[in-house]
């Protein structure tokens, strides 16, 4: 029975790691992979990396063409997104 009575503290720590760090940070990981799968062509993104552009095309499954400047176009992983500043309206069908 003590030996129960010794690890409550460990347990109490843990708890309160859990719902203080853990937990938000998978919720905003979460969020984040939502953000990046609803990309779409012509929003406008800020990059991990500071870059500021607008999204051409929306390649495979991890990648985007982003036009930096007029006539300037990189690829990027869609996961160095780190914001998207304006979306653009759904197409309609």
């Amino acid at each position: 029975m003590e030996s129960i009575g010794q690890f409550i503290p460990l347990i109490l720590i843990f708890a309160i790691m859990w719902f203080l760090l853990i937990r938000p940070q998978q919720k905003k990981m979460k969020e984040h992979k939502a953000m990046v799968d609803a990309v779409r062509k012509g929003d406008q993104v800020i990059t991990q990396g500071g870059m500021i552009g607008k999204i051409t095309k929306v390649k495979d499954a991890d990648e985007v063409e982003i036009e930096i400047a007029s006539g300037v176009k990189v690829r990027q992983v869609k996961s160095t997104i780190a914001q998207v500043l304006s979306k653009t309206e759904p197409a309609d069908s």
